[in-house]
């Protein structure tokens, strides 16, 4: 069997990885260590981790033309994504976050590049017209154009073709302006933040009216150690997570997506793609780097092993 390529719509970064003993307030000073420099950005790290357990996989970004850039496309090239649809244009920001590890958590600052719009080439609109997943966030969907398309009208237009749409609502959740970019997805994957600022503490399995309405086929909110919850509509899932020690959480949500959409894209039903997803954020979070999720299904199938013990999971 084929399998249609999943197309990953997000930034790639530079990640400069920096440890502290405490976050400082204003007006507070304080010493930093230099980590390391990665190769990351949170849809760049979701596609990675799809690639790299076997499911075809295309990125788009828009980059300047820079020698970080140059790093960035050689990265994904390294980790079978396809960059054969990137942008590039003068004049924009280097793509660079500056992460900061203290207390058992992270702070990330990013690079402001500016809100270009992505303009989509014939090729590439071609190839969104056809069957298969699109990952993707809200503030990358605002700056999409083609032609005579653009932001929700571009998403609607690519689902009418079998474009299933995967929303990463992160912390942020979304609002009244955002529905008409949500309305049809497939999935929509908050962590406990982003769920809380989109619905408040109702139980995820009583959205059901607001899925319906919106057209959204599943609501899924990852819960950090807990693991992660979802509803398609009819059926609530919860799946627990796994006690291991962790060392840096940075990509933890972007490995979740990437891992579900591969189950997703290879026939596999919610359960077990919920079931991956939360065993690959796991081991990812005891590996420090922002590309900490990269593992083949054979690695990733190791871990679960070593960890079969129900001591292990978290619930």
């Amino acid at each position: 069997m084929t399998l249609a390529p999943a197309f990953f719509i997000g930034d790639v970064s530079l990640d400069e990885y920096y440890s502290c003993d405490r976050w400082p307030r204003l007006a507070d000073k304080g010493f930093v260590n230099l980590l390391g420099s990665y190769v990351g950005g949170s849809i760049a790290n979701a596609a990675s981790v799809h690639a790299a357990l076997g499911s075809p996989t295309e990125f788009v970004s828009l980059l300047n033309f820079s020698a970080i850039s140059d790093r960035l496309v050689a990265e994904l090239e390294a980790r079978s994504v396809s960059v054969r649809h990137m942008l590039r244009q003068e004049g924009i920001a280097e793509s660079r976050n500056l992460i900061f590890l203290a207390d058992g958590e992270h702070v990330v600052l990013t690079v402001d590049m500016g809100f270009q719009p992505m303009d989509l080439s014939r090729t590439l609109m071609q190839d969104l017209r056809k069957p298969g997943y699109l990952y993707t966030t809200l503030y990358r969907s605002r700056r999409l154009r083609h032609e005579g398309l653009a932001q929700a009208d571009l998403l609607s237009d690519a689902r009418a073709h079998g474009r299933r749409t995967v929303f990463d609502l992160d912390v942020g959740g979304f609002g009244e302006a955002d529905l008409p970019y949500l309305r049809g997805a497939a999935i929509l994957i908050l962590n406990q933040l982003g769920y809380a600022a989109a619905f408040g503490d109702r139980p995820v399995d009583s959205v059901g009216q607001w899925m319906d309405e919106n057209e959204v086929a599943t609501i899924v909110r990852t819960r950090a150690a807990d693991g992660a919850e979802a509803f398609d509509g009819n059926r609530r899932y919860d799946v627990p997570g796994y006690a291991v020690r962790v060392e840096d959480v940075t990509g933890a949500g972007d490995t979740f997506g990437g891992a579900l959409v591969h189950v997703l894209g290879m026939g596999g039903g919610l359960d077990e793609a919920l079931d991956l997803a939360v065993a690959a954020s796991a081991r990812a979070v005891t590996i420090r780097g922002p590309a900490s999720g990269i593992a083949s299904r054979a690695e990733l199938d190791a871990f679960r092993a070593s960890l079969r013990d129900e001591n292990f999971r978290s619930r």
